[in-house]
């Protein structure tokens, strides 16, 4: 049991809790707004809702993976624990060092901001082109000050023991599930037959081409074409990541070795589901060029009128705001347990080793905290976020190839849960996101480049951190 200083986690969190966790972390604002870039890549609704597919496959076979490492390694870390069980600690920190510097603070702070914009839909002075401060060509906007004041609000609460932060999680994803489930129902009622059938048309549902905003249309060749699918899958990965977050809280989770692999599980199950209905009803209420064109790529917000009318945009504004507020409440509960992770190890903040009295992370937390406020003011956390998702899917990868070197390597160790399908799945998800890292490598280096160079820097740090522990 994780212990510091005769404080130690809480077990609060039964399966509910730690299902709603992961799906509460995976929804944020991605699934409202990506199917404009993917309808642009893809050009056609057969090939919008591929990449969805390929997007659910490859989350819902990591997580199924991921089950049995949990089930394995029941301790606050997750993923750290992971690669520092199956590849020593210059690997697992190397991760933190990547989760703390971008992964995390950065998405923290990208869905702060996206509270913020839709906010400003029924609050204008809040938007994101307000500015509160100009200096030279670098502007503070009022976006920016409430995204923050939401990331540190959330910060506090969690501070105050883990009880606030998962009744709020558990209670804000059970309304946006239901609020995205209405969504669709709603959509297939206002379902536009005319619509539809040009989507789905035989001669435009397979239409692999670059669909631009201005309507024109651009065709690929076969290298081209997978390249294209590879970019598409950067906003579907993104809208789908975080399912992982059950994992980081595993000291608090009751009955770990049996529901943090179920939590993962179920979560991801019910985020894709939802995520394949939803765009499909984009398919039966735009077209494949409204999509393309949707202001600021604002899909969901084009549909909701469609669907709602005029009514629309504040429904919807309303929903994205609920939906990106539960997912930074998810997103900084788990995070912090990473951080402590690393310090426990002597490769982080010394007090980020230690609890607060209510038994959680609390330095750790505000640390977190400060971190994504910096990305809000800087402006630059969206296209780093882009260019990270290549970065966060090879760690995926290495994780899940750990089952089989564990497999080898600790036979012994009881594993209450096995991968399922096992080694069919895993190696599935191994090849599927090999495929997709190479593919973005060669095509699309703008999307791998700058991750992979951040990523490197903590080998670095890592030596001159075990020097500094050596010497002290």
């Amino acid at each position: 049991m994780n212990k510091v200083n005769n404080q130690e986690f809480k077990k609060s969190l039964g399966l509910l809790d730690a299902t709603m966790l992961v799906a509460g972390s995976m929804i944020g604002s991605g699934i409202f707004i990506v199917s404009a870039d993917i309808a642009r890549n893809t050009g056609s609704a057969g090939w919008l809702m591929v990449v969805w597919l390929i997007s659910g496959f490859m989350t819902l076979a990591a997580a199924l993976s991921y089950g049995e490492l949990s089930a394995m390694f029941p301790r606050a870390g997750g993923q750290y624990i992971y690669l520092k069980e199956a590849y020593g600690p210059l690997i697992s920190f190397t991760f933190g060092w990547t989760f703390f510097a971008v992964i995390q603070t950065a998405t923290i702070a990208a869905v702060g901001v996206a509270f913020s914009k839709f906010t400003a839909y029924l609050f204008p002075s809040l938007d994101e082109d307000v500015f509160l401060l100009t200096v030279g060509d670098y502007h503070i906007s009022s976006a920016q000050v409430l995204a923050i004041a939401v990331i540190l609000l959330l910060t506090f609460i969690n501070t105050r023991g883990v009880q606030n932060g998962k009744t709020l999680q558990t209670a804000l994803t059970l309304i946006k599930i239901l609020s995205l489930v209405l969504l669709v129902l709603f959509g297939f009622y206002a379902f536009d037959s005319t619509v539809w059938n040009q989507n789905w048309s035989v001669e435009n549902r397979w239409s692999l081409l670059r669909l631009n905003a201005d309507g024109t249309t651009d065709n690929y060749h076969f290298l081209g074409a997978m390249g294209a699918v590879s970019a598409a899958l950067v906003g579907a990965l993104f809208s789908s990541d975080s399912w992982h977050a059950s994992a980081a809280v595993a000291g608090e989770i009751k009955n770990p070795q049996r529901n943090i692999g179920l939590s993962l599980a179920l979560g991801t199950i019910i985020v894709t589901v939802i995520y394949l209905l939803t765009n499909l009803m984009y398919t039966g209420v735009l077209t494949m060029q409204d999509m393309a064109s949707a202001p600021k790529d604002r899909v969901a917000m084009v549909a909701a009128q469609e669907i709602f009318g005029p009514f629309g945009i504040g429904i919807l504004a309303v929903m994205i705001m609920v939906s990106t507020f539960g997912c930074n409440n998810g997103l900084i509960l788990a995070g912090a347990r990473i951080y402590y992770s690393m310090a426990q190890d002597g490769l982080f903040f010394k007090k980020t080793a230690n609890l607060n009295k209510n038994a959680v992370p609390g330095y750790a937390l505000w640390l977190q905290g400060i971190i994504a406020s910096l990305w809000c003011l800087t402006g630059r956390y969206g296209d780093l976020l882009d260019m990270i998702t290549c970065v966060v899917v090879i760690f995926y990868v290495l994780c899940v190839i750990g089952i089989f070197i564990l497999r080898v390597k600790r036979p012994n160790v009881p594993r209450p849960y096995k991968a399922f399908g096992y080694p069919i799945i895993p190696a599935l998800y191994i090849l599927t996101a090999v495929s997709f890292i190479v593919l973005l490598v060669v095509y699309k280096p703008q999307f791998t480049w700058p991750g992979i160079i951040i990523t490197l820097m903590g080998i670095p740090l890592y030596y001159f951190v075990k020097q500094r522990n050596v010497q002290e």
